[in-house]
């Protein structure tokens, strides 16, 4: 490992100011520490940001106001969070183990980068990790790699449980830059590879994210994660979904996956579909395979098109079960 400097912040005017071209903010580190074993991460600076004032969940606006020092345990057992987020609070028990969310922070998983293979091997070329130098992953081993929006550049999948369910909440990232504090639209705060998967955020150099808003929701939600074994894996696909039905009709449908891309995937042609449609197996359905057209699955993944297929609909099939005589 590197060497490196390490310094704890007061305050986030200090850490922004203690923050050059080769430093990285701490948090709980179980992504970042991960890395700067294995090379891939070398920072000159940590700057241990988890004593700043970014820890509590609060009302706000209706919604919830979420630090990004909150550790991932304390999200996903906070009863608002689990009465009416249900999606957010099943994700993040869904992802890693119990120690590992009693110390990893709200933030640093937002920022958490793939587990690639070929991203975490200093060896290999990985245009992600050294821009410019392939990747390999397209014609090795990509089984658990990305279907949707993945580029020649870019094959790599996002691992975050959590930013699956706060895609289909419509939630915004809190971050603190040189020009003050704004709010990113998690829809506008990940980026697809295009032709630089090495940035996986549209952050600036030195911006702080400092907690995550969310708007009411008034939807019936879930989060459902299918993966390799029982615990402790990353998803080969995940749905989170939010549904409304009134009158056996969808009123309102949000649907995201994950696992199947370089950013948690909002199923907007699937939602599109579903509004106004009947709350029957058979919309669901048609709007999952309609989502799945734009897949373009490598070699050794076609799996996840129908995997992801019957996760949609058997996830909004729980929110809203078909009835007898009302067409499934």
């Amino acid at each position: 490992m590197r060497p490196f400097t390490y310094e704890r912040a007061r305050s986030a005017d200090e850490a922004l100011a203690l923050h050059d071209g080769d430093t990285h903010y701490l948090g709980g580190g179980t992504n970042l520490v991960d890395l700067m074993r294995l090379g891939v991460e070398r920072p000159a600076r940590l700057v241990d940001v988890t004593r700043l004032p970014y820890d509590r969940i609060e009302e706000h606006g209706g919604g919830l106001l979420i630090g990004a020092a909150v550790r991932n345990s304390d999200l996903a057992a906070d009863r608002t969070v689990r009465e009416r987020y249900p999606v957010l609070a099943e994700a993040v028990l869904a992802g890693a183990s119990g120690q590992i969310r009693n110390q990893a922070t709200v933030g640093g998983n937002l920022l958490q980068r793939t587990r690639c293979s070929y991203f975490q091997n200093v060896t290999k070329p990985c245009n992600k990790r050294d821009p410019g130098s392939g990747c390999p992953a397209r014609e090795g081993e990509h089984h658990n790699l990305a279907i949707l929006g993945h580029t020649p550049h870019c094959v790599a999948t996002h691992p975050s449980d959590m930013a699956v369910a706060l895609a289909v909440l419509d939630a915004s990232v809190r971050v603190r830059g040189g020009s003050g504090e704004r709010g990113v639209r998690l829809d506008e705060f990940y980026r697809l590879p295009g032709d630089d998967p090495s940035r996986d955020t549209t952050l600036d150099p030195g911006d702080l994210v400092t907690g995550i808003q969310v708007p009411p929701l008034g939807m019936a939600s879930r989060y459902r994660k299918v993966r390799e074994r029982a615990s402790f894996a990353f998803a080969l696909v995940s749905v989170a979904a939010a549904l409304d039905v009134a009158d056996g009709k969808v009123l309102d449908c949000r649907v995201a996956l994950g696992g199947v891309a370089h950013r948690p995937w909002r199923a907007r042609r699937a939602e599109e579909m579903l509004r106004g449609a009947p709350a029957t197996e058979e919309s669901y359905l048609r709007a999952a395979r309609a989502e799945m057209e734009a897949a373009q699955p490598l070699r050794d993944n076609g799996f996840k098109v129908p995997l992801a297929t019957n996760l949609i609909v058997r996830t909004l099939s729980e929110l809203a079960p078909s009835k007898p005589g009302d067409g499934s």
